[in-house]
């Protein structure tokens, strides 16, 4: 199993925002374009894969690709699973999540909750620009990768990341994208760490 998890810190987490405008809406083009990355091949679709977006520290919209159904690679259909999601959020009772659509729930988790879920299944990895460089670390069996936004972790997220990550790891010698880092992670792995191709 592959997850990826991140940190949305602006997402309106009532889903009132406009499917016509996703980087207004808190930056949700660009969690949108995570998932798809996520997912994505040419004509087929990740099972192995899990994405986790957390919203304001609130909300867990789970992506479990063995389930998915309905995920197009465009934003706004992505973001209409989201919004989707976002107003079925009271069927979620504490962290019993609510599936709002195959293969898509949603949960009262926060940060530090979806850390604690998603390592009982893996290694935690935070893909961060000031880590070892990807290349010179052997890829873990089940990766969690973790992965912010447009904006830096939080000081506390910061911490969490520092307890609970095996490692800090960078894509490369350039800044990149966050759907673009998750892409470079799972070429990683598909590839046995560069090994076999």
């Amino acid at each position: 199993m592959r997850q990826f998890i991140v940190s949305g810190h602006d997402v309106p987490t009532d889903g009132e925002f406009s499917l016509d405008d996703l980087p207004g809406a808190g930056r949700l083009d660009v969690l949108c374009r995570c998932v798809n990355a996520a997912f994505f091949l040419s004509h087929d679709i990740r099972e192995d894969t899990r994405c986790l977006l957390v919203l304001d520290d609130q909300y867990t919209v789970r992506f479990e690709g063995s389930e998915l159904r309905r995920l197009n690679p465009d934003e706004r259909s992505t973001a209409a699973l989201i919004r989707t999601a976002l107003d079925q959020r009271e069927e979620a009772i504490g962290h019993v999540e609510a599936e709002t659509s195959p293969g898509v729930s949603i949960s009262r988790r926060d940060f530090e909750t979806t850390l604690d879920y998603a390592t009982n299944e893996g290694t935690l990895v935070q893909l961060h620009e000031d880590g070892d460089p990807l290349a010179d670390v052997e890829p873990p069996e089940d990766p969690v990768y973790v992965l912010s936004d447009h904006h830096e972790f939080t000081e506390h997220e910061t911490d969490l990341l520092v307890e609970h990550a095996e490692c800090r790891v960078r894509v490369g010698p350039e800044v990149l994208h966050a759907n673009h880092a998750i892409v470079v992670a799972h070429h990683h792995l598909d590839t046995a760490g560069y090994t076999r191709f």
